[in-house]
């Protein structure tokens, strides 16, 4: 379950901001999570919750912001948005695309005291 090693890696850098700019809890995590990144929601909230005991994030509120696939189609030349990887593109359908965003998850932000 690679979702208990991203909660592990939040955890890291939630402890290392803590340190760096000196809050004591958070109360609030927003996480970004493109459409195509493979993380297993419901589990990912599980190990969060499981990997912050102890920690400033120990009962934060986890909310996470569903990103959408994008992709360049190089038959019509546009920035296009794709429910699967390997979908046509919804303008022209064409099946020559590049995608470009959607397997990135990132903090957005932290609501901390």
């Amino acid at each position: 379950m690679h979702e208990m090693a991203l909660a592990e890696s939040i955890r890291g850098i939630i402890d290392d901001h803590a340190r760096a700019h000196g809050f004591t809890a958070v109360r609030k995590l927003r996480l970004e999570i493109g459409r195509f990144a493979g993380v297993e929601k419901p589990a990912l909230a599980f190990c969060f919750d499981a990997v912050m005991r102890g920690g400033p994030a120990e009962g934060a509120e986890l909310e996470m912001i569903d990103l959408p696939g994008r992709a360049m189609c190089y038959d019509c030349g546009k920035e296009v948005e794709i429910e699967e990887r390997l979908a046509p593109c919804p303008l022209c359908g064409g099946g020559r695309l590049m995608p470009v965003s959607g397997d990135e998850m990132r903090i957005k932000d932290m609501e901390v005291i």
